[in-house]
């Protein structure tokens, strides 16, 4: 009945024209400071993802929900933490079963219901039912068709691969069927060429998969400007680069004239380029909203010392990279171009995330969401229509890092409920490099955005008080205004000790 009613409302906001495409492009553990526009001492240039900041709004403090692939996806296409769930910390791999729960409502559902025509490209990670062969993970059936998998979740076309570029099984997926059977194997690989052992099909080539991508949603937008049946799209890409196997094609080789991971940064800016070019020449300009962004911050893959060297910071002066709860590990690029909507050449300096989406979405279409759908998505409207008020219906960012650590941000001031990195920078978790130091790290982003001095024993209020907010998120099942939700509090938390410290 609610799909009936919110199908109806659509086609009514359909005939008032407020109805945009929705195109949104997802980079696989890129860095702010990848982006010329977004980082003044950048030493290449990035001239499509500039033009896409002349002419939308950049959002400076914008997030992913965690520092790694996994948690952020679930986050940005469902507007619910991950740790609401099963995933407490680490990733899925390629052979992994499904993370987002039946029945719950995602991005594309909503949309879907809204008389919208879905797509997903790209970098799928989170999970699948595979035909089985064997009791083993990875005994599959390649022969027969997976479920669970995008088609189940709003989703009315497919194309991409189960999880990252550099996790088997290494087949291209299309729609329910991989698109040919492996008939190989590949061994490790170091870095930056650097992949997991498994198989492999014959019509799968590293350096081929982000051109493919491409070229799919290139196809999906031909095939929509096409159509006559008066839906608007949306379309998901999600990149797998430029994430590990770090492959630029040869056209970008020494590019950059830094190292790989530079060049493939390139590679990625000239196929946003692609992209773009082939919606405008299709006349969809006007009525769509775009946005980039990127899953997460760089990883250490990239070579952080090499490019230094070359005097670049894939992080823009923020500390930590990809996996930690320090800025550098979800701190994103973000550009929304919408014409007539976002004012051009802007910037907008207050906090969003990912997981904004779902709401954003509804505000959009005019639509109240469910009780149990979105319930860490605030709409944020306002600003991408060049307000400026902070948004006010979220109890606080939560952050989440690769072993499960947290942390919350209210405004100024950042809590991270650990004293490492909760990640894979220094300080390590379990590497004996804390012993000294406070238990928890409090900072100052307006007066130390790099996270340089912990703050926490001058201010003990805000430690108490940033530590209870977070404490009543996780418990009321929400950081949205609603009825409490229920959570999966059965499968263990790894970092949730510190909760009792915090009681009311």
């Amino acid at each position: 009945m609610l799909a009936w009613v919110l199908m109806v409302w659509g086609a009514v906001r359909a005939a008032d024209g407020l109805r945009p495409n929705i195109l949104y492009i997802l980079a696989d553990d890129m860095g702010i400071g990848d982006v010329s526009a977004l980082n003044p001492k950048c030493v290449w240039k990035t001239p499509n993802l500039d033009r896409l900041a002349a002419d939308g709004r950049v959002f400076t403090d914008a997030h992913s929900a965690s520092g790694v692939c996994t948690p952020s996806r679930y986050t940005l296409l469902t507007g619910r933490y991950s740790w609401r769930g099963s995933m407490k910390s680490g990733v899925l791999h390629g052979y992994d079963r499904p993370l987002i729960e039946p029945g719950r409502m995602t991005v594309a559902a909503f949309l879907k219901s809204q008389g919208y025509a879905t797509a997903g490209v790209g970098k799928w990670h989170l999970g699948f039912e595979w035909a089985k062969s064997g009791s083993k993970l990875e005994d599959v059936d390649y022969t027969r068709p997976f479920t669970e998998g995008p088609l189940s979740r709003g989703f009315e076309r497919y194309f991409g691969i189960s999880a990252s570029l550099d996790m088997p099984p290494y087949v291209y997926l299309d729609n329910d069927r991989v698109t040919a059977v492996p008939n190989g194997k590949v061994t490790n690989s170091p870095s930056p060429r650097m992949w997991r052992a498994g198989p492999i099909a014959g019509d799968f080539r590293f350096e081929e998969v982000q051109p493919r991508f491409i070229e799919q949603a290139q196809g999906f937008l031909k095939d929509r400007a096409s159509a006559r049946d008066g839906k608007p799209f949306f379309l998901y890409l999600a990149l797998a680069s430029p994430h590990t196997p770090i492959v630029p094609t040869p056209a970008f080789q020494g590019r950059s004239k830094t190292n790989p991971y530079g060049d493939f940064v390139l590679q990625v800016d000239a196929a946003i380029g692609e992209l773009l070019g082939t919606l405008d020449g299709l006349g969809l300009r006007t009525n769509t909203l775009v946005v980039f962004t990127a899953d997460n911050g760089f990883a250490p893959a990239a070579n952080l010392q090499e490019l230094k060297g070359f005097g670049h910071d894939p992080n823009a002066g923020y500390r930590g990279h990809k996996a930690d709860l320090f800025e550098g590990g979800h701190r994103v690029p973000f550009i929304v171009r919408w014409p007539g909507q976002a004012p051009a050449g802007t910037r907008c300096g207050q906090t969003v995330g990912h997981l904004d989406l779902m709401a954003t979405c509804a505000e959009i279409l005019g639509v109240t969401l469910p009780e149990n759908a979105g319930e860490d998505s605030v709409s944020f409207l306002s600003l991408i229509r060049g307000g400026n008020e902070p948004l006010t219906r979220r109890a606080g960012l939560v952050h989440h890092s690769n072993n499960g650590s947290f942390s919350i941000r209210q405004g100024r001031w950042k809590l991270l409920l650990v004293p490492d990195s909760g990640g894979w920078s220094f300080p390590q978790p379990g590497k004996g490099l804390t012993a000294g130091m406070p238990r928890f790290q409090l900072y100052d982003l307006e007066a130390d955005p790099a996270e340089t001095r912990n703050v926490m024993t001058e201010h003990p209020e805000e430690v108490k008080r940033l530590g209870r907010a977070l404490r009543k998120i996780i418990e009321d099942g929400r950081s949205t205004p609603g009825a409490p939700q229920p959570y999966d509090s059965v499968t263990p938390w790894p970092q949730i000790g510190w909760v009792q410290e915090f009681q009311d």
